[in-house]
């Protein structure tokens, strides 16, 4: 079984001091940088924009994986390549053309995502499943951090990963919202190569040993 990485949510980061939480992740043992991108559009929620992701990939030392929650993402792909994303996930629902936008990430030279709200079933990737990088899957409502575990996610990791074997794909299942050292092993065994957890660490008294937590848990 292929290692499960875990990637903390800067969104959950304190802004005033961006730098500094984004040391303490590269000097943890996360994996990867999780930077979710909102428009008050898409979601009910703004959150920042390219200036910041700027900042924040000046000083990443690790895999910068880039969620648009965002109308109208393909405007915004040269953008973000240009800007250090090694992944960018779109929403599955934001996508008119799903085919052509995965192409068009994987032009920059990213990995693409897909990501699918709660409610949106596993069956709609079918035909694209063997060009999807990653698939990440929404385990609360998108918008907002803090909220709480949807539990019908441990059966949608298991229809995806059913999926992507029956297809012979190589794509990764990422678990996005609520994600606490409670679930992360349910998580793993159930299919999920990649956790971000957001409130979860940034909100713990000691993030990095939070981080520590949860990587001993899925080991």
């Amino acid at each position: 079984m292929s290692q499960t990485l875990i990637a903390p949510s800067i969104l959950a980061a304190d802004f005033a001091n961006l730098q500094r939480d984004v040391e303490l992740v590269n000097n943890s043992q996360a994996d990867w940088f999780h930077i979710d991108i909102m428009d008050g559009v898409f979601v009910p929620n703004i959150s920042f924009g390219m200036p910041v992701l700027e900042a924040i990939t000046r000083h990443a030392q690790k895999t910068i994986d880039v969620h648009l929650m965002i109308v109208d993402p393909d405007r915004y792909i040269k953008a973000f390549a240009a800007l250090g994303a090694n992944v960018l996930t779109v929403h599955y629902e934001a996508c008119t053309h799903l085919h052509r936008t995965l192409q068009a990430i994987k032009a920059e030279g990213m990995q693409a995502g897909v990501a699918l709200n709660p409610h949106t079933s596993i069956s709609l990737l079918e035909d694209t499943i063997q060009d999807i990088d990653l698939v990440c899957l929404m385990s609360v409502n998108p918008g907002f951090g803090g909220q709480s575990f949807i539990e019908n996610t441990y059966t949608k990791v298991r229809a995806l990963k059913k999926l992507i074997t029956e297809k012979g794909a190589s794509t990764k299942i990422e678990i996005d919202g609520g994600v606490t050292n409670k679930n992360a092993l349910q998580l793993k065994e159930a299919g999920a190569d990649v956790l971000v957890a957001g409130s979860y660490v940034f909100k713990a008294e000691n993030p990095t040993e939070t981080i520590a937590g949860l990587k001993e848990i899925v080991a």
